[in-house]
């Protein structure tokens, strides 16, 4: 409720608690025809009673007390004024059905019952069985109904808490998905850029010395910008899957033109490996390159990957100035470690004469075609 607006009952219901209203009509007619002190007392309950229909719909912390007050009003007009205002029982019947814990909902219709049923057995003398056939089936409805708006206002909860939760998974999915692209950006970028960088540094010293080839490289820096610019596109509008062999191609390039010698070994059947796997391996090279040539002081740097039963490993060493403890918790490793553990893999770090990352991931073999015709 909006501070300095009145509501008469909440907007989440819509006409619901107004259509109730009408109701109110028939005791209303009963009231009028007494006398007396039964004539104000009964406007006078009639009045309080739609106070707590209101309060109801609002006070949940003095909810019970405001029922309780409700179902009394209900059993003074009906046992004092007429038996047939019993009916007004369908309003405290109805916000029973709101509990939500099993021994407040049966204790109040335990309590609603009881005082439903005393005006009947204080009047049963003057009943006759014309009235009560036509009060029974009602007295039974007001008993049976609160089982309904339980479970009627269960399944909305659900529905709410299931709506919630979807909107989280959907902001979290979203979340991860722009850390997941600012990630991808920041691996492919650094890279890129790292080249055109050492490119643009060989350049201004060739100029003076090797006018040809410094034209050469300029074109390379023109290509590598080209598609540095391609693979931003690729990223933003779909992951593209890298193969491991493209990207220790690369990795050769980036390390040439950085000055550092490069060797690879290679025992494994890099075809079999799956999609994903080769994707996010791809990646952790690129990232594990990027940093041995800005961060190590190396000259060589060695690439082995080696196939066990079940599983790869990857090695990337180099005889740089190695890393510290502080080193290891920056420079992109925490991405290698993330990305690893979508598939079940590790990353294992030494620094000694050099740095050594050792990456293990579990080998998922693609089906080959022989196998799916079989």
């Amino acid at each position: 409720m909006s501070k300095g607006k009145l509501e008469i009952f909440p907007a989440r219901y819509g006409f619901f608690p107004y259509m109730f209203l009408i109701y109110l009509f028939m005791p209303g007619y009963y009231i009028y025809f007494e006398t007396g002190w039964k004539l104000y007392a009964g406007y006078v309950l009639l009045g309080l009673f739609l106070v707590t229909y209101r309060q109801l719909y609002f006070a949940m912390k003095s909810f019970t007390n405001w029922l309780i007050l409700q179902i009394a009003i209900v059993l003074f007009l009906s046992v004092f004024i007429n038996i047939n205002i019993v009916f007004l029982g369908f309003f405290p019947a109805h916000f029973i059905g709101w509990y939500k814990e099993k021994k407040q909902f049966f204790t109040a219709l335990i309590l609603f019952g009881l005082s439903i049923f005393t005006p009947i057995i204080i009047h049963y003398n003057h009943l006759n069985p014309n009235t009560l056939f036509y009060i029974i089936p009602f007295i039974l409805i007001m008993l049976f109904s609160p089982f309904g708006i339980r479970s009627m206002n269960s399944k909305m909860e659900l529905e709410r808490q299931l709506d919630e939760a979807n909107e989280r998974i959907e902001e979290l999915v979203k979340r991860e998905e722009r850390l997941r692209i600012a990630r991808d950006l920041h691996d492919t970028l650094g890279h890129t850029l790292s080249l055109i960088t050492l490119k643009s540094q060989l350049v201004g010293k060739l100029l003076m010395k090797d006018i040809e080839r410094a034209k050469h490289e300029v074109k390379e820096i023109e290509r590598t910008s080209r598609a540095a610019l391609s693979q931003v596109r690729e990223l933003v509008s779909d992951m593209r899957a890298i193969t491991i062999k493209e990207e220790l191609q690369a990795s050769s390039a980036i390390l040439e033109a950085a000055g550092i010698s490069f060797q690879y070994h290679d025992d494994s059947m890099l075809e079999d490996a799956s999609g994903v796997t080769q994707n996010i391996v791809s990646m952790c090279l690129r990232e594990a390159v990027t940093n041995v040539v800005k961060h190590s002081q190396a000259k060589n740097c060695h690439i082995a990957i080696i196939e066990n039963a079940g599983e790869m490993m990857i090695s990337i060493q180099d005889d740089g100035k190695g890393m510290g403890i502080n080193d290891q918790a920056g420079n992109g490793l925490k991405g290698i470690s993330e990305r690893l553990e979508l598939i079940d893999g590790a990353l294992k770090i030494t620094s000694h004469k050099g740095t050594k990352l050792l990456i293990t991931v579990p080998v998922i073999v693609k089906e080959r075609e022989g196998d799916v015709d079989s």
